[in-house]
């Protein structure tokens, strides 16, 4: 196919979207190029859901069999009190609100298998962009060289949209919440199962998964302003859970010791446009969920490929594929960043009051006979969302 000489793509940022964007414009005749901070693919993180439209893009790369090969398969969630006692209880796609083929997998293993998909594009580690001006790119390593577009995936805080657009500020909108996930000893000898702990503002979560001989501890809580130090930020995260019961001023000991220890904002990616000249953006870069939305993944998979086929579809033509590409994903962004707002206010309750409430509602559900009625009722919302997109059956 004839591309206009538009062939040479830079994405900044081996994320999912940036790998999976880089798997299919090498499939649509491309040349991309990835340049990437970390020195190799990220291994570890937390588990993610992929889902509804997500899994056609999976699919039609031929992995969808492998991704369900790499389910966590987590069997059970409940929901437990200050003593530990579990107050409800449901089967782990229930908790995590998957229905049909949707898959909960370690990012980790998302990464590297997306990584040995795209296998022959080029990757430059260890770098990352220092400036944009035209066609030309300068890394922070000194090396110079030439691309036709380039294609930003690499985050919330993504440099390429700082470069292309402005400060991050103007973009990304903290929901008063903070977010923190860290490795810990498996103490409760959890097997592939879940546990959250609500109070006042504050969540906590201790779950253990196939591949996994540890756990992880997840912390959910209201708040206001950002820490970026690693001291500042275990000292908030101390801080915020005083007092609390259960099991979380033990999971709170082993933070300091542990070696992927993960603290930010619970923020979204709110811009007017994605795409300004010979630059675009995909993924959370773009149209960041929050991590409460449980959609970043499945909003990287799909945006990638939606990015790579327009691209396609108009030849190598930015001026037409990007507009395109923003139309196509604007509703389904749109949907699922409403999902986020939504289900926090759901994860983290506001007052001593609301969590009294919640305990005597999930008692009272736990105990009835339509329960996974009630359930299925509670999903919808997240299927509607996750399948709020028509891709085109070829491009």
């Amino acid at each position: 196919m004839y591309y206009s000489g538009m062939t040479n793509i830079l994405i900044s940022g081996a994320s999912i979207a940036g790998t999976t964007l880089a798997y299919w414009l090498r499939e649509h005749g491309f040349t991309p190029t990835v340049v990437e901070r970390a020195t190799e693919v990220r291994e570890g993180g937390y588990k993610i859901d992929i889902r509804g439209a997500a899994l056609d893009v999976v699919e039609r790369m031929g992995l969808l069999e492998k991704v369900h090969g790499l389910r966590t398969d987590v069997r059970t969630g409940s929901v437990v009190d200050d003593g530990g006692r579990k107050v409800a209880g449901m089967d782990g796609d229930s908790f995590g609100g998957r229905v049909h083929e949707d898959a909960e997998v370690h990012r980790g293993d998302l990464a590297r298998l997306l990584h040995e998909a795209a296998n022959g594009v080029e990757y430059l580690f260890g770098d990352s962009i220092a400036s944009i001006d035209g066609t030309q790119v300068t890394f922070d390593s000194g090396l110079v060289r030439h691309f036709d577009l380039v294609i930003g995936a690499d985050g919330l805080h993504s440099n390429t949209r700082a470069l292309a657009f402005g400060p991050e500020e103007r973009f990304v909108h903290d929901m008063g919440y903070n977010v923190s996930i860290f490795s810990v000893p498996n103490h409760l000898g959890l097997d592939r199962e879940e546990l959250t702990y609500v109070g006042p503002g504050r969540t906590a979560l201790l779950y253990s998964t196939r591949q996994d001989t540890g756990a992880k501890a997840m912390f959910l809580w209201a708040a206001d302003g950002k820490v970026r130090e690693r001291v500042e930020q275990q000292r908030a995260l101390a801080q915020s859970y005083s007092g609390s019961g259960w099991e979380v001023p033990r999971l709170l000991d082993g933070m300091a010791d542990a070696p992927d220890f993960y603290f930010d904002s619970l923020s979204q990616v709110r811009m007017d446009t994605w795409h300004t000249g010979r630059v675009a953006l995909v993924g959370d870069a773009a149209y960041c969920a929050s991590p409460a939305s449980g959609q970043g993944t499945s909003l990287a998979l799909v945006g990638a490929y939606v990015l790579a086929g327009e691209l396609k579809r108009a030849a190598g033509d930015h001026t037409a594929a990007f507009p395109a590409y923003e139309a196509r994903m604007r509703p389904f962004v749109a949907a699922n960043q409403a999902l986020g707002t939504g289900n926090i206010k759901r994860m983290v309750l506001s007052s001593r009051f609301q969590v009294r409430m919640s305990m005597v509602m999930l008692r009272l559900v736990n105990l009835l006979p339509g329960k996974d009625r009630i359930m299925a009722k509670v999903v919808e919302p997240i299927h509607r969302a996750a399948t709020a997109i028509a891709l085109p059956a070829s491009w």
